[in-house]
């Protein structure tokens, strides 16, 4: 449950403890936490195998080095907050917002892989635009927009996906809401048409063309991928990374 396991904790979806024997979770993703993972386990003997000393002995020292306390520490006040209202109010609002964001996107015409969400993410599929993931990747990420290009059912290549992925719990804890969200999806939309139209400009079908070509100082949408950089910054910077 590692992506899920704060709207879990939070009882925002389902759990699976009530299914599963073994459940095993990172410890950052919507946790919050500190990076690392968790394994939980039925205490009782399960099929005639008591799964304590197998997993421990699994884990150490094979698989885990020594765990610093400073990340121990981080861990049990993240576990802390989780039974927290104010933690069960965040996750609904990560949820409340990605759908805000979907439903923007889905407005603008875009096909989503599970037509819609229910979690925490968004998985948009560009083929149907005619791009794939890692070129709005690029695009996205010279205006100061921060996402993963993804495989999508029938991806041919890891390496050129054609979708994207996009989460909502970073950007939740910053203190946005669905308003806010509906304008992410548009600058995403923005973002997607300046793509389009840099793909129709560059000379070679290429991956490896494209990003030169956008990287090169002739690059004619520099100005358009400028103006879409400053109204992001212009709203994100409103809401600051908590601690800085």
């Amino acid at each position: 449950m590692a992506h899920i396991s704060g709207l879990v904790a939070a009882s925002v979806l389902a759990n699976p403890f009530e299914y599963c024997d073994i459940v095993t979770t990172t410890t950052h993703k919507s946790l919050r936490g500190p990076r690392g993972g968790m394994i939980f386990f039925k205490k009782d003997t399960v099929h005639g195998v008591d799964l304590e000393p197998a997993i421990n002995n699994a884990v150490f020292p094979g698989l885990q080095g020594g765990p610093h306390n400073h990340t121990i520490g981080g861990l049990a006040v993240c576990l802390k907050y989780a039974q927290s209202p104010e933690f069960k109010n965040y996750q609904n609002q990560v949820v409340a917002n990605c759908k805000a964001l979907a439903q923007q996107l889905i407005e603008h015409g875009y096909k989503l892989v599970s037509g819609g969400s229910d979690n925490h993410l968004v998985l948009v599929d560009l083929r149907p635009s005619g791009l794939d993931g890692a070129r709005v990747e690029k695009i996205l990420d010279m205006a100061s927009i921060t996402l993963n290009k993804n495989s999508v059912p029938d991806d041919k290549s890891a390496l050129v996906p054609g979708g994207i992925r996009i989460g909502t719990p970073a950007m939740t804890t910053r203190g946005l809401g669905e308003k806010e969200f509906s304008l992410i999806a548009d600058f995403l939309h923005e973002g997607v048409q300046i793509c389009l139209e840099a793909k129709s400009l560059v000379s070679g079908t290429k991956l490896q063309d494209f990003l030169k070509f956008v990287s090169s100082s002739e690059f004619p949408l520099g100005e358009k991928i400028s103006e879409l950089r400053r109204k992001v910054e212009a709203l994100t910077t409103q809401y600051p990374i908590p601690g800085v």
